[in-house]
């Protein structure tokens, strides 16, 4: 444990409430709560006892069963007896009962750099060993390179489209070409979907789970937390090879027996309004990026703004010789705005930033930037 990144978030959020007043671009999360339909649901869970109790480990079957319609409308995917659904409480519970059940110690799991601090903080947890590849400068996959750094310990490839924390969408044949180097090496394909909703202008969300063939070796991750408004009610799900079944049933048993069933019920509610019920507050999320892009683009050359047409982030690069760190402080101390530093994302080179817009509103999000912009003037001009 002493070999595991410190979460960055609790720092930041630290330096938050000693310095009141201070906007934040830093938490991933929306600004708007679930749908009515999710609260309306709590009413039957109230009216039965049995409620109260531990429900089936993979998760309710009503619950089970809208998931399954949704997997299969949206995502093409099709539960079958080459697959297993489970109900997780959030995505990276899905996540770390997925390395959990294909590794042993001292096993590799090949990350994109830069990563999602908390996969990272995972493999690192269950004793392996993240392997890093470089993505492009607009963070895009090297296949070449990702099937160089493939080894006899690898059990997987991670990748994440909408991607967290670079808000770059991985094309379709790029995630197909990645699945079928996994089906031909023998490992899996470990693919976190979360931000699946979230795509901007031309981009288009593509599921490697819908490949014909890859159900024994790809291992789909997904979430409530983002689209739903839902981070707090601790729902995501996981669609895993049947092989790996009973090996994710006895971690998550032991780990946490079943997802909250209250938060269950409200899931199934939340899946019943649907996706066209999330739309319209991504559109407005989608004004507030454009919006923070304008306010970038002001900021000329002091920073680099690498193409970004999903989740609600920007991971940007300022010209300065300062650390991530020292920037993120004297953002917040001296201009009341908070960012996330690149460090905690695998970017030890250069002053990388992660800006997320997805919680905030017009006004707040055009205030946060005029801080944000000012300071890096001031820091960069120092």
């Amino acid at each position: 444990m002493q070999a595991v990144q410190t979460p960055v978030i609790p720092v930041v959020a630290e330096l938050i409430r000693q310095t009141p007043g201070t906007i934040s671009l830093g938490q991933g999360v929306v600004g708007y709560g679930p749908p009515e339909n999710a609260f309306e649901a709590l009413n039957s869970f109230a009216k039965d006892p049995q409620n109260h109790k531990y429900k089936p480990v993979q998760g309710m079957p009503a619950l089970l069963e809208a998931l399954s319609t949704k997997l299969n409308v949206e995502n093409e995917i099709s539960i079958t007896e080459r697959n297993a659904l489970v109900v997780t409480a959030g995505g990276n519970m899905a996540f770390m009962n997925a390395i959990l059940a294909i590794t042993d110690p001292g096993d590799e799991i090949i990350l994109q750099n830069p990563y999602y601090f908390n996969h990272e903080m995972a493999i690192t947890m269950a004793n392996c060993l993240p392997v890093l590849v470089e993505t492009t400068e607009d963070f895009q996959l090297q296949p070449a390179k990702i099937a160089a750094a493939i080894t006899d310990r690898t059990r997987a490839i991670v990748t994440i489209s909408p991607n967290n924390p670079t808000g770059a969408v991985y094309p379709a044949a790029a995630l197909e070409e990645i699945n079928t180097l996994c089906r031909e090496r023998g490992i899996y394909h470990i693919h976190d979907e979360a931000y699946e909703y979230f795509t901007f202008g031309s981009a288009a969300h593509f599921s490697p789970g819908s490949i014909p063939g890859s159900a024994p070796h790809t291992i789909s991750l997904f979430s409530l937390s983002k689209a739903y408004g839902f981070a707090s009610w601790r729902i995501g799900y996981m669609v895993a090879p049947s092989s790996l079944f009973e090996s994710i049933r006895k971690i998550q048993d032991t780990i946490l027996i079943c997802a909250p069933v209250i938060s269950q019920f409200a899931a199934v509610g939340a899946l019943q309004a649907g996706r066209s019920w999330c739309e319209p507050k991504i559109r407005e999320i989608g004004v507030v990026r454009d919006l923070v892009l304008r306010r970038l683009a002001e900021l000329g050359d002091l920073c680099s703004v690498p193409r970004a047409e999903g989740a609600f982030y920007f991971l940007v690069k300022l010209r300065t010789n300062l650390s991530p760190m020292q920037v993120v402080e004297r953002l917040v101390r001296e201009h009341r705005v908070a960012v996330i530093p690149g460090t905690a994302f695998g970017l030890d080179e250069g002053c990388f930033l992660r800006l997320a817009y997805g919680a905030l509103d017009s006004q707040t999000i055009d205030e946060a930037m005029q801080r944000f912009c000012k300071g890096v003037r001031a820091i960069c001009k120092s």
